[in-house]
């Protein structure tokens, strides 16, 4: 994508001038001819073609305007509302500049209110513009078109936090190919692949076409780094090193400025203090509403679980909570009795990575119970967990004991947060998903956490559980 990045400017250009000229047309349209909202004389009728020239002024103005104030500029991971901030921003500079340019000079009577109304129909043409954009980029990105292949050095934690970003952002137009490490124990991360160390790096650049290198060795490696750089030029690939602080986490990382001078401090989690507040009051109301909206259907799935098979109709399992603290999760009962005590003569079937433990076509499961699982509805008793305050609506999958128990130091990082129902795991593939990549998605939620990521999390969950995707 960035290779493209000229070339996109100037469509981008070029269909703004197209359109902010359209936006004037219609505005003309709007006052002249639908009259609104007040009809204009005969005599101050004044034909589009005396527009033209303004029209013409204001596009080039605007376009020059939003040059200037970087709107053409690809700055990957920007976000769509900083987007339309700064679109907002601009044509509301260019207008009001053409409005006072004009104050005095009002030749053949031209009309104040077409620049009001010129101003509102650039702002929501361009916005339609670029929201279309957007889901075309999306689209092509999802199958592999349009996306910078790129190389990590490094698979410490740094490392792992771009990784862990990539996969829960595809529109930052990145295909990870894998990472390089001089760690001789270093293995793969979930289903990025350890490619070799850094004294192979110049033949994985020419062999895999790297478009990217992200360094993210620590300082005292600087010597390395250079030789990293200068084998990425001669490959023709671009260069990006993230700094590691030593070793603090990103996320973790907080910037102030004291006359122009950096300081670096550690902030808190973003779901602490208020937001945990906020999240809490979220979890309740939501949880209430859904538990009321849910009522007859769970009494019929209750009913449907206790005709079917025999045994209770809710499954307690303990489970780890924040801060490692156990609780009883509650669960619609899926499989036949005793269940637990055939799992260690099928764990030679286990299809999940890490310590978890999946198996596609469990054979402990009821009939019932598979079209449970495969829609979620089995997870609605959870709604009782959140009303308790063991669980949260959006969150971390809740981990069993003797899962955490396999942990290594950097997954305990999800159990500073409360589990959830559904969470950036479920709507980004669930069980397609191994247990490395969850856990960064896991960590990239906790570490981006808002109140919109939450119901952005929660509306999302409705096409996954619709479309059972990586159900199982």
């Amino acid at each position: 994508m960035q290779r493209h990045a000229k070339t996109l400017m100037l469509v981008q250009a070029g269909i703004d001038f197209l359109l902010i000229n359209a936006a004037f047309w219609l505005a003309y349209i709007t006052r002249y001819e639908l009259r609104f909202p007040i009809t204009v004389a005969e005599a101050n009728y004044v034909e589009y073609t005396a527009y033209i020239p303004i029209s013409l002024l204001l596009s080039a103005g605007l376009l020059a305007i939003y040059r200037i104030e970087g709107i053409y500029n690809y700055v990957r991971g920007r976000s769509w509302l900083e987007e339309m901030y700064g679109l907002l921003t601009a044509t509301f500079t260019g207008i009001v500049i053409l409005v006072f340019v004009f104050f005095f000079f009002r030749p053949q009577f031209y009309s104040r209110l077409i620049y009001l109304y010129a101003g509102i129909l650039i702002v929501i043409f361009l916005t339609l513009a670029r929201v279309l954009t957007r889901l075309l980029l999306g689209a092509l990105r999802q199958r592999g078109i349009g996306v910078d292949r790129a190389l990590i050095v490094g698979g410490g934690e740094i490392g792992r936090a771009i990784m862990r970003n990539v996969l829960a952002q595809p529109d930052l137009g990145y295909r990870i190919e894998g990472f390089v490490d001089d760690d001789p124990n270093k293995l793969a991360i979930g289903n990025f692949q350890l490619l070799g160390n850094t004294d192979q790096l110049a033949g994985l650049l020419r062999e895999r076409a790297i478009d990217e290198v992200i360094i993210t060795l620590p300082w005292h490696a600087r010597e390395k780094i250079v030789r990293i750089m200068n084998d990425a030029e001669t490959a023709g690939a671009r260069v990006k090193i993230v700094p590691d602080l030593f070793q603090l986490s990103l996320s973790k990382i907080a910037v102030d400025a004291v006359g122009g001078i950096p300081l670096i401090g550690v902030k808190d989690s973003a779901i602490s203090g208020g937001a945990l507040s906020i999240k809490r009051v979220m979890d309740v109301l939501i949880s209430m509403t859904l538990s009321i909206f849910f009522l007859i259907p769970t009494a019929i799935i209750a009913a449907i679980i206790r005709l079917s098979s025999p045994g209770p109709v809710i499954f307690e399992q303990l489970r780890v909570g924040r801060g490692g603290k156990l609780f009883t999760a509650y669960k619609f009962r899926t499989m036949h009795l005793g269940a637990d005590n055939e799992k260690e003569n099928l764990l030679h079937l286990n299809e999940a990575s890490g310590p978890l433990f999946k198996i596609r076509n469990d054979p402990r499961m009821t009939r019932v119970g598979k079209w449970l699982r495969r829609t979620s509805l089995d997870e609605l008793p959870q709604l009782w967990n959140v009303l308790r305050g063991d669980m949260s609506l959006v969150g971390p999958r809740p981990p069993l004991p003797n899962e955490v128990a396999q942990y290594e130091e950097w997954h305990k990082r999800r159990l500073d947060v409360a589990p959830g129902v559904t969470g950036l795991w479920q709507v980004s593939g669930r069980s397609e998903l191994g247990f490395d990549e969850m856990v960064m998605l896991d960590l990239y939620y906790i570490e981006n956490w808002s109140p919109w990521l939450d119901l952005w999390i929660i509306i999302k969950t409705i096409p996954a559980l619709l479309t059972a995707r990586g159900a199982y």
